[in-house]
């Protein structure tokens, strides 16, 4: 018998959510084998079977905490792996009487695993699921389940759930009796809610993104930027960057070489606070925001100031792919000294961007839009602009420095050749 415990998974993560049971008690499963996955505030990861065999017991169910080191569950070595016990029994002749002992944890834990849900449905269902459904008064017998093997899961019950509610709700009994209800001032009527629990992920954000806000001193000042020569450049020499390094030369490897030579420049905005010491950073590990389904996660581009436009481009479009699928290791979202983020790929003209603490600058990238422009005393053209903002912690960071620094940036992305030499 061995014991599945909680992987360490980086110095920074102690606890975790079992977010979905793979196998099921009294399955067999061979060394290597995913057994589960467990959902961290950073990111999501299988634990596998350390060897072969059965597993015997789960401990903790999906959707509860298990904290490093803990035991969710046991696995019973040596009985699974079907064919390598009954092959070599026969072989031993009759003496062996107890040759079915070997195989006796198999069937018990089957009948084990599905007597709680003949509660609810002869359907085999995760706990979490049966207790919505329940919750939910929703059979499981009519749940539609996406995984292969036929096993309901919690995300199954909320998608029947959704399905179910937009044709429900006209011919409910109560339908009727909304037009009629304020007339009579009556609060019997209960409007339809959906209740759903936060991943950790998403509690993790809210709750650093409060904390931000309630231990620095944090202050947003704006500028904004002529995008002419930039879309310029891009305009001319898109092509033939495509063609030599196999990637498309966007916007972010512009503001990010900007962002570098800023940060030279004011090098207290690419450090941090230690108690009350100021840590500065010869460094540039610049975090770029991205938005996966989760909620917003912040990969780091390592060394930004020794990579070239492409190698920039490369490492951003990698990050990005990795966080839509899920697959960001904690290596990638670590150390960051300085964080870029763009709301303009949303929509937004501005806003006011939230520190990625421990660090203590963020710049906030947003929509181009044209806008009329004085060239001088007589002219005006449209001009593609776009608003930028540097939220900053005032603790260490001076008004004035914060508005040089954005004024810097602004400069640099207004003469991109200037890139290739304070870069």
């Amino acid at each position: 018998m061995s014991e599945i415990k909680v992987p360490a998974m980086g110095e920074s993560i102690t606890e975790g959510t079992v977010s979905r049971w793979m196998v099921k008690e009294g399955d067999t499963v061979n060394q290597g084998d995913v057994l589960l996955e467990l959902e961290t505030d950073k990111v999501n990861i299988e634990i596998s079977a350390e060897e072969s065999g059965v597993l015997e017991k789960i401990i903790r169910q999906e959707g509860e905490t298990v904290e490093i080191g803990e035991t969710i569950g046991t696995l019973s070595a040596g009985s699974g792996g079907g064919s390598g016990a009954p092959a070599s029994e026969p072989a031993a002749e009759e003496k062996k009487a107890v040759t079915p002992a070997p195989e006796a944890p198999t069937p018990p834990p089957a009948p084990v695993a599905a007597a709680p849900e003949s509660s609810d449905s002869a359907k085999t269902a995760s706990p979490s699921a049966r207790k919505l459904a329940r919750e939910r008064g929703i059979e499981l017998d009519q749940v539609q389940s996406k995984d292969p093997i036929g096993r309901v899961y919690q995300d199954d019950v909320k998608s029947h759930n959704n399905q179910a509610s937009a044709p429900a709700a006209p011919p409910a009994s109560k339908a009727p009796a909304a037009p009629s209800a304020p007339a009579a001032g009556s609060s019997t009527y209960t409007k339809p809610v959906e209740r759903q629990r936060m991943s950790r992920r998403r509690a993790t954000i809210a709750k650093r993104l409060v904390e931000a806000q309630q231990t620095a001193a944090m202050l947003t000042t704006f500028n904004e930027v002529d995008m002419t020569a930039i879309m310029d450049v891009r305009k001319r020499r898109k092509d033939k960057f495509k063609e030599k390094h196999e990637i498309n030369l966007g916007f972010m490897s512009f503001f990010t070489k900007a962002v570098v030579g800023a940060l030279k420049k004011f090098p207290t905005i690419n450090a941090e606070i230690d108690g009350e010491d100021v840590v500065l950073k010869k460094y540039y590990d610049i975090g770029i925001a991205v938005s996966a389904k989760e909620g917003l996660v912040v990969p780091v581009v390592r060394d930004a100031d020794r990579l070239g436009f492409a190698e920039i481009e490369k490492s951003i479009a990698d990050l990005a792919s990795k966080a839509r699928s899920n697959t960001l290791a904690l290596s990638d979202l670590q150390g960051g000294t300085f964080t870029i983020t763009n709301g303009g790929t949303f929509g937004s003209l501005l806003s006011t961007p939230i520190l990625n603490t421990p660090q203590v600058g963020i710049l906030g990238m947003h929509k181009i839009q044209l806008r009329p422009v004085a060239i001088d005393a007589e002219r005006m053209e449209n001009r593609p602009m776009m608003y930028i903002a540097l939220s900053y912690d005032h603790r260490i960071i001076d008004g004035s420095e914060a508005v040089r620094f954005l004024v810097t940036v602004k400069e640099l992305l207004e003469d991109p050749e200037s890139l290739l030499i304070e870069g």
